[in-house]
């Protein structure tokens, strides 16, 4: 799933570029884009929390979380800023506004987008809303509350719908400034991750807790999106996380589907809600809302086909998934600024984008992204020690694969 989801967000931004009055007809009704993240939102809760539980480490889980995203990450971000570096391209719009020290530090937090820093690369910014979904679930496991994700995603989906759209956007942005506001978050976050893979304790629960509340103040109040969208998307991670503990005997099934329901609900009333004219309402429905219905529909057909196989490029599409999401945009800038593939219906040069994607994926996964995690491996083994259970369970002997 996570390789269709990143190849439908390659091929909805790709359209701009190679079908274009394909994108013109299509993007009015329905929004490929914002369905494949929904999708990439859904495996992530289900799949993240189960990776830090079965760790039973905080420590492993962010070893674990740095090696997996942030080389290529990094590499990434060097690409996407050369050719300013070089003098041949300005950098993406909006970015230039900011001094490089804020830039680099908002990117290196991995919440630049709910920093108001614009994003290196423009699909960078779920990576923020990945990032405090990450905070959340150390918050809610150091507490010894991380199996109430049914509760957590059906408050945070009612609570989209009473205040999410009250509250501010870019409110610290605008009262604090960027620039000290990107320091301090940085400081914060690095506070509360250290605090947290301590050994002791009551420190880790103090660093839990505190990112966990810089998360919540990010999304509500600080984003580039209204609140509502912040608090449904976290919503939409935690309604993955409530489907796997129903699998698994951790929480009832009806808790579960009564939170998946709650949050598909809430996220439909809230794109309708938040809408002037009828007209208007109409047109989120499509746009919004039709994309998380389908989102949601292809997490549940994958869900019930968990246990069938299937065909092993498939299993390889999603091994390079996050590759493909990373280096899509880079190639489509190179396309567009470099080769002139603008402007035209061009279905063969969509075909071969595609290929030259998944080759330079292919390519960056065995070289980038496969070493790191081996070497992420090693020192989590090294440097995690044995798993600490939540308050309220019995500690665990706990293999890292």
């Amino acid at each position: 799933m996570r390789g269709w989801a990143a190849l439908a967000v390659a091929l909805h931004h790709a359209s701009y570029i190679y079908l274009p009055s394909l994108q013109v007809w299509l993007l009015p009704r329905f929004d490929p884009g914002r369905y494949g993240v929904m999708v990439f939102f859904l495996v992530s809760g289900y799949i993240v929390p189960a990776s830090l539980e079965r760790r039973g480490s905080v420590r492993g889980f962010w070893i674990g979380r740095f090696f997996r995203i942030y080389p290529l990450l990094a590499v990434a971000c060097l690409v996407a800023v050369l050719p300013f570096l070089l003098g041949v391209l300005g950098l993406r719009a909006g970015l230039e506004r900011y001094d490089p020290v804020t830039a680099v530090l908002a990117h290196m937090t991995m919440l630049q987008d709910l920093l108001g820093v614009p994003n290196a690369i423009n699909v960078l910014w779920t990576l923020s809303y990945e990032m405090a979904f990450y905070l959340l679930i150390v918050a809610l496991f150091v507490v010894g509350g991380h199996r109430r994700s049914a509760a957590v995603a059906s408050g945070l989906a009612v609570a989209a719908l009473l205040v999410g759209a009250l509250l501010p956007s870019a409110l610290l942005s605008r009262t604090a400034g960027t620039g000290p506001l990107v320091g301090t978050v940085a400081l914060a976050l690095a506070a509360a991750i250290a605090a947290a893979v301590s050994g002791r304790p009551a420190l880790r629960v103090a660093g839990g807790v505190l990112g966990g509340l810089l998360a919540v103040a990010l999304v509500t109040v600080n984003g580039r999106v209204y609140a509502w969208e912040g608090m449904i998307m976290l919503a939409v991670m935690f309604a993955g996380t409530a489907v796997y503990r129903a699998e698994h005997g951790q929480t009832g099934r009806r808790a579960a589907a009564t939170a998946a329901a709650l949050v598909l609900g809430g996220a439909i009333a809230c794109g309708t809600w938040n809408t002037g004219t009828p007209e208007q309402a109409w047109r989120v429905q499509l746009y919004w809302s039709a994309p998380l219905v389908l989102a949601a529909a292809t997490f549940a057909g994958g869900w019930l086909l968990r246990h069938r196989g299937f065909p092993r490029w498939t299993i390889a599409l999603g091994t390079v998934s996050y590759s493909i999401y990373l280096l899509h945009p880079l190639l489509l800038m190179i396309a567009a600024q470099f080769l002139g593939a603008s402007g035209h219906e061009d279905v063969v040069g969509l075909v071969v984008f595609v290929a030259v994607l998944v080759a330079a994926s292919w390519a960056s996964h065995r070289w980038i992204e496969a070493p790191a995690q081996r070497v992420g491996r090693r020192v989590t083994r090294r440097l995690a020690g044995p798993p600490a259970a939540p308050p309220g369970e019995p500690a665990r002997q706990v293999l890292v694969p």
